[in-house]
This record gives structure tokens, C-alpha cells and sequence, in this order.
């Protein structure tokens, strides 16, 4: 079983530019060493009967087909807008 060094704890920190004191290089070499056994751990399953995938779900189409239709008018759409002109809303303008 592969275990993780004080020195490469010490040489990944340099590599992400970290200052780690000796009490978080024994406590991150623990942690990492934790995610290799379980990695290690996870190597040991039979995966014969397992089917490759890309993704966990099964995923297909999810929109629906593009359909042209009519919503509203347009006379609809600005009978609420305080202020109209020549049919668009009209705001205030935002550059002098």
C-alpha cells in the first residue's frame, strides 16, 4: 500500500504555493492518506457486471420540439406599460 511522505505533502504545498506548518503537514498527510485507502479500497470491487458509463443518469432530450405559435399581441403585451411610443415601451434613457 502506497503511503503519503511528510516530504510529499511539503512538495505539493510548494507546488500550489501554500505555507503549511509541520502541524498541518501531519494533519493534511493523514487526510490524504484517508483518500488513498478509500480510492485503494474502491479498486478492490468487481466491476465485471457493471456496465461503462459516461454519466449516472440517463439523460435524453430534455427540450421540446420548437413549435411556432401565436402568445400574445403586441397591443397585449404593452397595455400595462406606463409610458408607450410608436408601439415599444419607452424608458428612460440611461446615457446622456
Amino acid at each position: 500500500m502506497t503511503q503519503i511522505t511528510k516530504e510529499q505533502v511539503e512538495r505539493i504545498a510548494d507546488l500550489v504555493h501554500l505555507a503549511v506548518t509541520d502541524e498541518e503537514v501531519a494533519m493534511y498527510q493523514e487526510q490524504l492518506q484517508s483518500v488513498i485507502n478509500f480510492a485503494n479500497q474502491l479498486s478492490e470491487l468487481n466491476t465485471d457486471d457493471v456496465k461503462p458509463t459516461t454519466h449516472v443518469l440517463h439523460e435524453g432530450n430534455v427540450l421540446r420540439e420548437d413549435v411556432p405559435k401565436q402568445t400574445i399581441t403586441q397591443e397585449e403585451a404593452l397595455k400595462n406599460a406606463p409610458d408607450q411610443k410608436d408601439g415599444y415601451f419607452k424608458v428612460p434613457p440611461i446615457l446622456e
